[in-house]
């Protein structure tokens, strides 16, 4: 129903009056302010477009809802200013009363939102003054069935602000709820979430069972899942925008994980616009609600159809790859295999891209996670841990605990993050319990220190990204160390491709869109997530343990670790073909061919590994401090007590070999402090001042019975060892690696 104006309500009332801009003016007809005044002469000014009114003798002011209760229309009942009083509990009377002074005009306005007669009454609907306006007052209940507060909505003469009433009591139960609690217990066939509480009377005035959370599509509670039937339907239609769609895709992942399976996210048309939501879906474009049901509803998650895969080696996902990543096909393959452990419960695997800026240490993990489900996915740069566990975590305030749930997430660094969230991230980087504790400090409301517990519940699989080469030994022991390649040829190709993509951005992203096999990669991990793979058994352990422990001379403490992570590299060779291993219910079985291709990957890797090093500072040793201690003296000064070699290798000479090398020169400062310390850290050179200079330092390596050829290669993107050198027989066909 149309909303009357003032000008219509005065000329209703027979009140005369004149017109002046944006303003009536009237006599006063609440006091005798005009009395005396003369017949054109008034003091009651309205504003047009408000209806607002202020006399300027009396000071009466005003509404068009104060004029008529002014002049009897509507009861004044109407519950007093409530800010002046300390409210800590909702009773039934209270919503009574609020709900009896229910005006008229807001009815009819909630009329125009779809919401029917009979919702407004069951529902208890109100209208509070308080906080100096007027609000709208949703009663909101636990799931006991007790009021607990209202959802307060400004009277839209007044403006759009939405609070929550009361507030600010601390012992009062305001926490988010489900509206209504009730919908859900008693569900037995299908049920709508929605993203607020009008969309949800709206959808109720339809007929159709409808909850939402109250503060929020983020706020729905893990520990409510229990009271969502795995049986029902659930059908999410959240607001079109950004925030909607993902935070439809939370909801039912959590619907998911909770064992729910007939879960679908409504994916409204876009005649309802980039915010458009339920009301104007069904209220101002009138479009059929059973249509949302079928047409605009699609299953989550995705069924992929499986038929369309066969079986794939690393070698063809290399060539997929390809488009972004130029080169480096050891370092994208591990990254790629490595996020495909993040579907199983516990063999997710983390890596550390350590190399100095520009060499592209962040654009491997992006790219690969390119193909993966947008909700699998955190990038972070730079975080403290109080933010990431706020930001990432929900408070359970009845264990007043934040829950901070990373199984099953790919976690992507692209900067090195806060060293105190580093240490906080040990427990789970490890593996060492599946659900562990800490504690962060946070600023209370006095200045004063808080002390929150934080639960990690669940592994990731975790990328590091970092310039900075000093890296803890309990750190490195966790990742697999990886660096980009530098090699020539892929700097000229990564030039081209910054060419193309860059002088049309448009274009480039079009092709790539429209690759076929880009799009079949992403459906085949779509379809190994849906799998819900809990584990991958190896039928041959014994030929893990003859290739890693061949040669068992020199084995060090970490390898305990680094055989975890070569394991890992074979479940995710199974995972790749997933649907051609050997399946037990959540269980399948690798075979002898993902051990030798597993074990095939990490000798590229391997021995830098053994020390903890980036493979660009093991380079560092292999390819410029072992060949300039291994040239004749003679051309440099003192003579070797054994042959004609050095007695030690100086920075400067180190930085001129480097820069013959790579065309590019090496920071003395960046060798001193970060190069040269972490080579001296795992033993493989000791630093002292030299015997002809005492203000210089010199470098002596230890480990010289490393080939420098027969190692990882950066510039190469990979080794050219023989594998066998590690204590592992090498394939027999090179490209085994990607059979």
């Amino acid at each position: 129903m149309k909303e009357t104006t003032i000008k219509e309500y005065l000329l209703q009332r027979g009140i005369s009056y004149r017109e002046s801009g944006q303003e009536l003016i009237a006599r006063c007809f609440f006091s005798k302010c005009d009395l005396n005044s003369l017949e054109n002469e008034g003091h009651l000014y309205f504003n047009i477009d408000t209806g607002q009114y202020q006399c300027k003798k009396c000071d009466a002011k005003g509404n068009l809802i104060t004029l008529k209760k002014h002049f009897g229309e509507i009861a004044t009942n109407e519950p007093k200013d409530s800010s002046k009083r300390n409210i800590r509990t909702v009773t039934p009377t209270m919503v009574e009363k609020l709900h009896e002074s229910l005006p008229v005009e807001i009815i009819e306005y909630l009329h125009t939102r779809g919401i029917s007669d009979e919702i407004i009454k069951s529902h208890k609907i109100g209208y509070a003054h308080q906080y100096g306006t007027y609000w709208i007052a949703i009663p909101i209940k636990n799931i006991d069935g007790n009021y607990s507060f209202f959802k307060l909505r400004q009277d839209p003469k007044y403006g759009n602000k939405k609070i929550t009433w009361p507030s600010g009591s601390a012992d009062m139960n305001i926490e988010a709820q489900i509206y209504d609690w009730e919908s859900l217990l008693m569900a037995s066939g299908r049920v709508l979430i929605a993203e607020g509480e009008m969309d949800a009377m709206l959808m109720k005035s339809k007929g159709i069972p409808c909850i939402t959370g109250t503060h929020g599509a983020g706020t729905i509670k893990d520990i409510w899942m229990e009271h969502f039937k795995p049986e029902i339907e659930y059908f999410i239609c959240y607001d079109n925008d950004e925030a909607g769609k993902t935070g439809a895709l939370k909801m039912a992942e959590k619907l998911f994980k909770n064992g729910c399976k007939n879960i679908f996210i409504i994916h409204l048309p876009e005649e309802v616009g980039e915010k458009g939501d339920l009301e104007d879906y069904v209220v101002r474009l009138g479009l059929p609600i059973d249509d949302m049901f079928s047409k605009y509803a699609k299953p989550y998650p995705e069924k992929i159809d499986v038929s369309e895969f066969k079986e794939i080696s690393m070698e063809e996902v290399c060539k997929i790859l390809d488009a972004t990543i130029k080169k480096d096909d050891e370092n994208k393959s591990i990254t790629f295999l490595s996020m495909l452990t993040t579907y199983t419960d516990e063999s997710q695997m983390n890596i550390f891209f350590n190399a100095p800026s520009s060499t592209g240490k962040s654009h491997i993990p992006l790219s690969v996670a390119d193909f993966f489900p947008k909700e699998d996915k955190i990038i972070l740069a730079q975080c403290s841990p109080t933010a990431f566990f706020h930001e990432q975590g929900v408070m359970d305030k009845e264990k007043k605990e934040i829950i901070v749930d990373l199984s099953r997430k790919i976690l992507i660094f692209t900067d090195m993050p806060n060293t105190g969230l580093l240490e906080r991230l040990r427990s789970i980087l490890a593996h060492d319990a599946k659900e562990s504790r800490s504690k962060i400090t946070d600023k209370d409301q006095k200045g004063g220190n808080r002390t929150k517990t934080v639960v990690l519940i669940g592994y990731p699989s975790v990328y590091f990204c970092s310039a900075g080469l000093k890296v803890d030994e309990q750190e490195s022991t966790r990742f697999i160390m990886l660096s980009p390649s530098t090699e020539h040829d892929k700097i000229i190709q990564g030039i081209k491709q910054s060419i193309n993509k860059e002088s049309d951005r448009e274009r480039f992203m079009g092709v790539l869109d429209a690759d076929a096999q880009r799009a079949l990669l992403k459906r085949r991990i779509l379809g190994i997530k849906q799998e819900e793979i809990i584990d991958v058994k190896i039928e041959n352990p014994e030929l893990v343990e003859k290739l890693f422990l061949q040669d068992s001379k020199g084995v060090k403490p970490r390898q305990q670790r680094d055989i975890k992570k070569i394991i890992s590299l074979i479940k995710s060779f199974s995972l790749l073909n997933v649907w051609f291993r050997k399946r037990e219910g959540g269980y399948i079985w690798a075979i002898e061919k993902d051990i030798t291709n597993a074990f095939a990957l990490w000798n590229k890797i391997s021995y830098g590994q053994d020390y903890g090093l980036a493979p660009y500072i093991f380079q560092i040793y292999t390819k410029i401090i072992l060949p300039l201690w291994n040239e004749p003296s003679n051309s440099f000064g003192n003579l070797s007590s054994e042959s004609d070699k050095k007695h030690s290798v100086t920075r400067k000479e180190i930085l001129n070999k480097h820069f013959k090398i790579y065309g590019r020169p090496l920071s003395l400062i960046y060798l001193r402090q970060n190069i040269l310390p972490q080579l001296e850290q795992v033993g493989l050179i000791i630093q002292e001042r030299s015997t002809g200079d005492s203000r210089e330092m010199v470098v002596i390596p230890v480990e010289t019975e490393i080939e420098p050829t027969e190692r990882y290669s950066v510039d190469e993107g990979g080794v050219n060892s023989p594998i066998a050198e590690m204590g592992n027989p090498a394939p027999t066909d090179p490209k085994s690696l990607f059979s």
